[in-house]
């Protein structure tokens, strides 16, 4: 999958390892980014993530695990848990329109 539309996430998964935490705060700060957008943000395991998840945010350590996981979804790898460049991206698409690319 090359990306999606920012009209078509409706549901964005924050993957973790082992809830160390920087993950819950990262999923709390999307959802007051996103808050009036309609799109849902959830916490899950790296290897849990759902199958209606859209675009799937983790830290570049999980990535080949949230890959395998949720195969075929849009990844969003990140360095730092907040303020990362890919995650601040990825809000601003949402926001004004355009193609998140996996």
């Amino acid at each position: 999958m090359a990306g999606i539309d920012s009209k078509d996430i409706h549901k964005i998964i924050v993957a973790c390892d082992a809830g160390m935490g920087s993950s819950v705060m990262l999923a709390s700060t999307l959802k007051k980014q996103l808050k009036d957008t309609g799109v849902t943000v959830e916490h899950t395991p790296v290897n849990n993530i759902p199958d209606d998840a859209d675009v799937i945010v983790c830290h570049s350590g999980l990535a080949a695990r949230a890959k395998a996981a949720a195969p075929g979804k849009v990844l969003i790898p990140f360095q730092i848990f907040l303020g990362d460049p890919a995650v601040t991206r990825l809000v601003n698409t949402i926001k004004n329109g355009g193609t998140v690319d996996a």
